[in-house]
């Protein structure tokens, strides 16, 4: 079985990794990064990044479609070649994932329309335009699609999607072996019971915060560069 997971400049890194720690310690999974070009593809935060070995055009099926979300996944929802990917790759696969607003890129290729889906809390009304009913949970499946909300949802519709294909056993050893039992300092457990003014303070670096972070220029590209050249 195979695990193709999308990446992109500007991807929240959780939203990958989360669900990649799961699914690629499955029995017999292959997994791989995918990305427009080969190389190390900055995340969201400027400072890390996620290398794909391979491009989308050597991709020419998979068992298992993941596509991460992060703010660079905004301007994505109306890139023809990414969303084409999408859709190619999701016309083989056994089981299509978003996680966040990956969820969007899904919604905007068209699988969703007229299908339930969760995604990143704040972006909801967006999903609805799409044609897709928002459902308020952690994770959400529906046919083939199995959607997570915001970034650490990523591990619960991991887990949810390993019990799918391999069993309760091998989804609560992996629970186990991540020692995924979440306890928070805090008493919040849905995103409407934090105080408005946090939930505002998110909402505006999603409208702003993003956009800025995707403008500087990551950290390690010159370090890459020169390792790429051997200096």
């Amino acid at each position: 079985m195979r695990l193709s997971i999308l990446i992109y400049d500007g991807l929240t890194t959780l939203d990958a990794v989360g669900g990649y720690e799961i699914l690629a310690r499955l029995p017999g999974m292959e997994t791989e990064f995918v990305a427009s070009r080969r190389g190390v593809i900055a995340a969201d935060t400027r400072c890390l990044g996620l290398a794909a070995f391979r491009e989308f055009s050597e991709v020419t099926a998979t068992d298992i479609l993941y596509v991460p979300g992060g703010p660079g996944a905004f301007a994505l929802e109306t890139d023809e070649i990414f969303l084409d990917t999408i859709r190619r790759l999701d016309k083989t696969s056994t089981w299509t994932v978003g996680i966040c607003n990956g969820v969007g890129l899904l919604a905007a290729a068209g699988l969703l329309k007229g299908l339930k889906a969760t995604t990143n809390w704040f972006y909801q009304d967006r999903l609805r335009a799409y044609g897709t009913e928002f459902v308020a949970e952690r994770y959400h499946r529906d046919g083939k699609y199995v959607t997570g909300a915001g970034v650490s949802a990523s591990i619960d519709a991991g887990l949810f999607l390993a019990w799918l294909i391999a069993g309760e056993q091998v989804a609560k050893t992996l629970q186990l072996g991540i020692e995924y039992y979440p306890a928070p300092p805090f008493p919040e457990r849905r995103p409407q019971d934090v105080a408005v003014e946090i939930q505002d303070r998110i909402r505006r670096f999603e409208s702003e915060g993003g956009k800025k972070q995707m403008a500087q220029v990551p950290v390690f590209k010159d370090m890459f560069q020169l390792a790429q050249r051997g200096e």
